[in-house]
């Protein structure tokens, strides 16, 4: 079981019957669907809402029962993964391009479970690109005015020599901060720009941390109050 596996398959342990249950994107997130689809299979009773098209049609292929948003006002439990994770349990996150939904779904959660290896734990975020999500109309000129506020590099996110698109119809630009300080003020910040739809920056967001270990040990880390 490699590190990954492992994160998710602990995740997934913690659904319970009756839940409703928010599906993460992604590589770890994958094994957590893997998982949860197993318990499914061995009788456990639950609801989900998948973050991407991608985790709805692994979620259909394992039998795991989904659920329009407007059947339910807020999720049980939702499990996802990260791209970065710093000591106060900030995130980065975007980089399967589904980080609008994943917010929305968190945030809508009582409880969210982050799943990520220990490659993933940093001690402050930014070497991973922040995906940043753009409206297409003039996203030009949102694009400039991020480059006037930060000295760092953009890069317009391509697929196949074509703009990426994400599942809701927008544009990702990928920012190199290297370093980011203050991850709540950057979020702030960006949150504020017309033509910014949101961001990959996880504030005070996450409950709780699983990081998987290769030998396949797992540790849960608890948000501090």
């Amino acid at each position: 079981m490699n590190a990954k596996q492992a994160a998710g398959y602990r995740a997934a342990e913690l659904v319970q019957d009756g839940m409703v249950v928010g599906l993460g994107t992604g590589s770890t997130a994958y094994y957590a669907i893997e998982k949860i689809g197993e318990r499914v299979a061995q009788g456990l009773q639950i609801r989900a809402i998948a973050t991407s098209n991608a985790s709805e049609e692994l979620a259909l292929k394992y039998g795991i029962p989904l659920i329009p948003a407007s059947e339910v006002e807020r999720l049980d439990i939702a499990i996802d993964g990260a791209d970065e994770v710093d000591p106060e349990m900030a995130l980065i996150k975007g980089g399967g391009g589904a980080l609008l939904r994943e917010k929305l779904v968190a945030i809508n959660s009582d409880r969210f479970i982050v799943i990520a290896d220990s490659g993933k734990m940093v001690p402050q975020l930014g070497q991973f690109k922040l995906p940043i999500e753009l409206v297409p109309f003039c996203y030009e000129w949102t694009l400039g005015q991020l480059k006037r506020n930060y000295d760092v590099q953009f890069e317009m996110r391509t697929r196949d020599g074509e703009l990426y698109v994400t599942d809701n119809g927008n544009y990702i630009v990928d920012a190199a901060f290297g370093k980011i300080p203050s991850p709540a003020q950057l979020s702030h910040e960006l949150k504020m720009m017309t033509g910014v739809v949101d961001h990959g920056l996880f504030v005070d967001i996450a409950d709780t941390v699983i990081v998987g270990y290769e030998d396949g040990r797992t540790e849960m880390i608890e948000k501090k109050h």
